[in-house]
């Protein structure tokens, strides 16, 4: 697959409540050559919202995936965040036939093993920790940017009722 078609197949969906690490996520992402779809949601809520909630007045404007685009899409999950917490979100899209193949990566500062295993006995895909120190951290993103290039997701899966 191209990159060119990975960009247009694979959306990133970074659940982020921090402004600036979103910001450093998102710019970094790009420098390292992804230019995929990418939408950015503020806490654990909203992430529910987007993947779960109800269409507005029925149809495809609110910029939320139909059932059939939810197989083209990786998550970027923080776990601390307010209202709903990262593995409240992971527990949910885990657990729905909708989105259970859907790629979850963990993006936190968390370095706790205890949560760690947590996290993969949810399901999550992959478990990065966000180096605190600034260059650290760039280059820890930048490298996922290199792994988000060369994920292959199945072609054409479909989930639940179209």
């Amino acid at each position: 697959m191209s990159q060119e078609a990975i960009g247009k197949s694979v959306g990133i969906v970074l659940v982020e409540d921090d402004d600036g690490h979103a910001t450093l996520v998102e710019r970094n992402l790009r420098r390292a050559g992804i230019s995929n779809g990418f939408v950015r949601l503020a806490d654990g809520q909203q992430a529910l919202d987007y993947f779960f909630g109800e269409p507005c007045a029925g149809d495809r404007t609110d910029g939320r995936p139909s059932r059939d685009e939810l197989a083209n899409y990786v998550v970027l999950l923080d776990l601390k965040m307010p209202r709903v917490d990262g593995f409240e979100v992971l527990r949910r899209l885990k657990a729905s036939p909708s989105t259970a193949s859907m790629p979850v990566i963990v993006l936190t500062t968390t370095d706790d093993p205890r949560e760690i295993e947590r996290c993969y006995e949810l399901g999550c895909n992959v478990y990065i920790t966000k180096p605190v120190e600034y260059d650290a951290f760039i280059e820890a993103v930048r490298r996922l940017g290199f792994f988000l290039q060369v994920v292959k997701l199945p072609p054409g899966q479909r989930y639940g009722p179209a």
